[in-house]
């Protein structure tokens, strides 16, 4: 068994990393792990929770909170991809995405033994995937990503070119169902 995880998913909101990380573990037949469900143990380690977290954004505002959330999103990482050998991982939107090089460089660090780092992206034209993506999101997530102050989010995550830092593959899914996005990775992977 690999010491690190077989594959990372990273991207913005709503770029469909969960639903390819259980297509690749079914096809795999690897374990699928999806931050956003276990890293609140995480969370906790680095003196974070969810209550804390809506309590810092109701004090502060959305992106000062998110920004200071970073170190325990980049603990979040470092666990997950130390304690899950040879899975896929989804990282949320945010858990590739820092302000603070330090950080970034934390991330960067723990993903650099991680064979496959497929940033899934709708299209190649930002602000395409960015209308994309908040579509997407309003009709799953019942948000647009635009804070109250008019910072947004998803445009942020799109450009953010650290993303593209950490990626060994880009993945670009919108013109793709599914099972086509999945078939075109299992084969960039030499899975398929």
């Amino acid at each position: 068994m690999r010491e690190s995880p077989w594959m990372i998913l990273i991207g913005p909101a709503a770029a469909g990393k969960s639903t390819l990380g259980e297509g690749m573990a079914t096809a795999t037949g690897r374990r699928f792990v999806d931050i956003d469900a276990i890293g609140a143990d995480y969370y906790a380690e680095a003196g974070w929770d969810m209550d804390r977290l809506r309590s810092r954004i109701r004090a502060v505002g959305r992106v000062a909170a998110e920004r200071e959330w970073e170190p325990a999103r980049a603990h979040a990482v470092e666990r997950a991809v130390a304690d899950h050998p040879d899975a896929i991982i989804a990282l949320g939107a945010g858990h590739s995405h820092y302000t603070r090089p330090e950080l970034f460089r934390r991330v960067r660090a723990a993903l650099a033994a991680v064979e496959h780092v497929v940033l899934v992206l709708p299209c190649p034209d930002e602000e395409r995937s960015v209308q994309v993506l908040r579509r997407r999101s309003l009709a799953t997530k019942q948000t647009d990503w635009i804070g109250a102050d008019g910072h947004d989010f998803l445009a942020e995550w799109v450009r953010d070119p650290g993303n593209r830092t950490l990626a060994t593959t880009v993945l670009h899914t919108d013109a793709d169902t599914p099972g086509q996005t999945l078939a075109r990775l299992l084969t960039a992977c030499g899975t398929g």
